[in-house]
C-alpha cells in the first residue's frame, strides 16, 4: 500500500516565504531567535533550516548505508536553490541510498573525478610537471624542457589527444620518430623526459601506467654513432678563427664579445650564454659560477672558479660599457634582443657559421662547445715541459675524477695559483696568435 503524502504539511513557496526562526523564551523571560528546522513531507530526509539571521538553508539528512551513522549535507540557500531544485537533489539522494550509495561520499568522488579530468588534461599535467621539475633543475635546463614540451603539446593537439590517459604507445612512438628526423639528440632526451612525465602522472592518478616503462629507447630511436664535437688544432686555421672572431663586426655585439671571451675562458655554451655580472669579481679578478648552474651539480663540490686574465677582463669591461651606453641594467652579461634576457646558447654557433667555420672536410667546422676541445688539445701540445698538471687542466673544464673516493680528496685541493698561471699562459697564446 502506497504511503499517503501529507499535503497539508507539504512545503510550498508561499509557506517558505513566511517561515521565520523559532523564538525561544530564556529563563530571564527574554526572547531569543534560534534555528527553525522544517521537513519536507514530499521528500524524506529533505529539510529547510531557517537560521536566526533569516537565511534559509537546504539540508538532507539520512543514515549512511555504508557507515551506518547519521549524516547530513547542505546544497545551497533558498531561493538561490528553488524548492523544485531542492526536491530534485533530494530525490537523487534517495535513489543513491536505495542502491546502498552514500550521497556525501558519492559527491566527493564526483568532485575528485572533475578535478582529475581538469588536471589530467595534457596541457595542465605538463605545466604541473614542469613546475615540479623547475625546483630541481637549472634555469637553462628548465627553459630547454619547456621548449621541448611546447613541441609535445603541438603534436598531441594535432592528433586531437586531450587527456593523458588517452595517449597510446603508438602516439609516443610517432612523436619521438618525428622529432628524430630534425633533432636526434632532442628526441633522445625527450624519451627520458616523457618517461619521467608518465611516472608523475601515474602518481597523480592522471593515467594508470607509464606506457614506455618497459620500452627500450633503441627500439624506437635509431642509435646514432657517437661523434665528438669538432675542434680546430691546426695553428693556421686556429689563427684564422681567432682573427675572424676579433675582427667581426656583424650581428650582435654581445655575441661578438661572447665568442671573444670563450677563446680565453673555455666555458660550456649554456654557462657562457647565461653569465651574470654577479659571477664576476673585478677586484680579485675571479669568475665564480654557483655549483647548481654547472653541468656537474654535486653539492659536495665547490662552486666553479677561474682566474680572469687581463684580456678576459678587457672583454667584460667592453661589454659592461656597451650595456651602460644602452641604459641596460640586466643581471646578464651578454644581453639578447629583449635586452633584459641573455643571448640564446645557439647564437654563438650561428655566428661561427656566418664566419665560415662550418666545413668539417677542411677541418674548419666548429661549435661553441668545441672551444673546450681546442683548449684541452692545444694545452697538452704546448705544455711539453709539463708545467701544468693533469688535474689543473681538467679543473679549467670543470672535469672531476669519476672515482668517488679520489674525488672526495681531489676536489679540496687548492689549485688557484696553478690555474692563474695556466689561464695567463693560454690567454697570452690566444692573443699572440691574433697579433701574429
Amino acid at each position: 500500500m502506497m504511503k499517503k503524502i501529507d499535503k497539508k504539511n507539504e512545503l510550498t513557496d508561499l509557506k517558505i516565504k513566511h517561515l521565520k526562526p523559532t523564538i525561544r523564551i530564556e529563563k530571564d523571560g527574554s526572547e531569543k531567535l534560534v534555528v527553525n528546522q522544517i521537513s519536507d513531507t514530499k521528500i524524506k530526509g529533505l529539510y529547510l533550516t531557517v537560521k536566526p539571521n533569516n537565511n534559509k538553508l537546504w539540508e538532507f539528512r539520512y543514515t549512511s548505508p555504508t557507515k551506518k551513522n547519521r549524516r547530513r549535507t547542505s546544497f545551497g540557500n533558498y531561493p538561490d536553490v528553488s524548492l523544485l531544485k531542492a526536491r530534485e537533489i533530494g530525490q537523487k539522494y534517495r535513489e543513491l541510498l536505495a542502491n546502498n550509495i552514500d550521497p556525501i561520499d558519492n559527491k566527493k568522488e564526483e568532485l575528485k573525478l572533475i578535478d582529475l579530468n581538469t588536471k589530467g588534461k595534457i596541457k595542465n599535467a605538463i605545466n604541473e610537471w614542469l613546475k615540479k621539475e623547475s625546483l630541481s633543475t637549472t634555469e637553462t635546463t628548465h627553459k630547454s624542457k619547456k621548449m621541448v614540451f611546447n613541441y609535445v603539446l603541438e603534436f598531441f593537439r594535432k592528433e586531437n589527444i586531450i587527456y593523458v590517459n588517452e595517449i597510446k604507445l603508438i602516439d609516443i612512438t610517432k612523436l619521438l620518430q618525428e622529432k628524430e628526423k630534425t633533432a636526434p639528440e632532442t628526441a633522445s632526451k625527450l624519451f627520458n623526459y616523457i618517461g619521467n612525465f608518465f611516472k608523475f602522472c601515474v602518481l597523480k592518478g592522471y593515467c594508470e601506467q607509464n606506457i614506455i616503462a618497459n620500452i627500450r629507447k633503441k627500439d624506437i630511436l635509431v642509435k646514432k654513432e657517437v661523434t665528438h664535437m669538432p675542434k680546430i688544432t691546426d695553428l693556421k686555421i686556429l689563427r684564422n678563427l681567432i682573427r675572424a672572431i676579433y675582427t667581426n663586426e656583424e650581428g650582435s655585439v654581445s655575441v661578438q664579445n661572447a665568442l671573444k671571451l670563450v677563446l680565453h675562458l673555455p666555458l660550456r655554451p649554456e654557462n657562457l650564454a647565461n653569465l651574470k655580472w654577479d659571477y664576476i669579481d673585478f677586484e680579485n679578478k675571479i669568475l665564480l659560477i654557483p655549483r647548481n648552474m654547472m653541468k656537474v651539480k654535486n653539492k659536495n663540490l665547490p662552486d666553479f672558479s677561474l682566474p680572469l686574465t687581463d684580456k678576459a677582463l678587457e672583454i667584460l669591461l667592453n661589454q659592461k660599457a656597451l650595456n651602460e651606453k644602452l641604459f641596460v641594467f640586466s643581471e646578464y652579461i651578454f644581453i639578447g634582443k629583449k635586452l633584459t634576457s641573455p643571448i640564446n646558447k645557439e647564437s654563438t654557433n650561428k655566428a661561427l657559421k656566418r664566419l665560415g667555420f662550418n666545413d668539417e672536410s677542411k677541418g674548419e667546422k666548429l661549435r661553441t662547445h668545441g672551444f673546450r676541445g681546442i683548449f684541452r688539445s692545444m694545452i697538452d701540445t704546448l705544455d711539453y715541459k709539463n708545467n701544468f698538471s693533469f688535474e689543473v687542466k681538467e679543473r679549467v673544464l670543470d672535469h672531476y675524477e669519476e672515482n668517488k673516493v679520489a674525488r672526495a680528496y681531489n676536489h679540496k685541493s687548492d689549485y688557484s695559483r696553478q690555474l692563474k698561471e695556466l689561464m695567463t699562459f693560454w690567454s697570452d697564446f690566444i692573443y699572440d696568435l691574433y697579433k701574429g
